[in-house]
């Protein structure tokens, strides 16, 4: 029993008006989902992905305009890298460029050709060559050519306190592969995801604010199968906040002895559950168990502008 690779990427943000123009303008990502966070339903909860949501496509971002920057250290996620079309490289070079947005061209740790750079606030990302690598994603082209779209989420650098630990958990119960003892692996033949677990670089902590990420969610199939995760996450000593029913997918969380939070969630329902699949994002959509609070949590809310794709 293994996971999927990566389901989604939850990170913070302060300023998510010039987020939203960030992820669609620049980045030229989908607005599929336009909610609130479930669990503080005064904070906006977006999702970017490809046309129509597809599990592993997805970067969200909660509304917290009050909290602090983002610390880095261990105990929190380096960067998230992002997979785009082999030889395309160049056009995003310069379509940073133009957007003013500072980046480096390097290799990662498997030799890839990739740019690295940060949103706004500091959010470290890179977009890889993504030639040889699995997906299967429905790439979103109202704002950028086909052939360089963005092709899903390809993986995350853990800043881990524990990092041996941390290096088990994602062998022994997330079913990735160690190559070589840094770069951890899983395919399939329509998947791929590639974690980084790096050791500790100082000896204080890190601290998840504006310009981080909350936590990293990782593919199920099914409910079955996070059911049967949960038993074995528990098995090994690590406290899981048990099934969370999310109405776009089922969740269950834990946090790895790394100190990063982790969730298991599956493939489905899916964001066309209560939206029709062309007109996503559009308006606030909210579970059923919020629907009676709607007057009152839509109130609340600041007006967000159209996805730069929509002007």
């Amino acid at each position: 029993m293994k996971v999927l690779g990566i389901h989604h990427v939850t990170a913070v943000s302060a300023k998510i008006v010039e987020n939203l123009a960030f992820y669609t303008g620049v980045l030229g990502m989908r607005l599929v989902k336009k909610s609130v966070n479930q669990d503080d339903v005064s904070a906006y909860h977006l999702f970017y992905a490809d046309e129509v949501g597809s599990p592993g496509s997805d970067l969200t971002f909660f509304d917290w305009p009050s909290i602090q920057p983002n610390q880095p250290g261990p105990m929190t996620v380096g960067l998230t890298t992002l997979r785009v079309p082999g030889g395309s490289l160049g056009w995003w070079s310069n379509r940073l460029e133009e957007s003013g947005v500072v980046f480096e061209r390097d290799t990662d740790d498997a030799g890839r050709e990739r740019l690295t750079f940060a949103d706004g606030e500091g959010q470290h990302l890179a977009l890889i060559d993504s030639a040889g690598l699995a997906y299967d994603v429905v790439p979103w082209t109202k704002n950028v050519p086909v052939e360089v779209a963005i092709r899903g989420i390809h993986g995350v650098d853990l800043e881990s306190r524990n990092p041996d630990s941390t290096r088990k958990v994602l062998t022994d119960i997330l079913g990735y592969e160690d190559v070589d003892g840094t770069r951890f692996v899983v395919n399939g033949d329509n998947y791929s995801s590639e974690l980084i677990v790096r050791d500790p670089y100082n000896t204080g902590f890190g601290q998840v604010g504006a310009g981080g990420v909350h936590h990293v969610a990782f593919r199920v199939q099914n409910d079955e199968e996070l059911l049967a995760f949960k038993q074995k996450i528990e098995s090994f000593g690590i406290r899981t906040s048990g099934y969370v029913d999310r109405f776009y997918f089922h969740s269950l969380y834990f946090r790895e002895p790394g100190g990063v939070l982790f969730e298991l969630a599956t493939d489905g329902p899916g964001f066309a559950s209560d939206e029709d699949p062309s007109h996503l994002g559009e308006g606030i959509a909210l579970p059923p168990f919020l629907e009676p609070q709607r007057a009152a949590i839509v109130k609340n809310l600041k007006p967000l502008p159209d996805p730069a794709y929509m002007e």
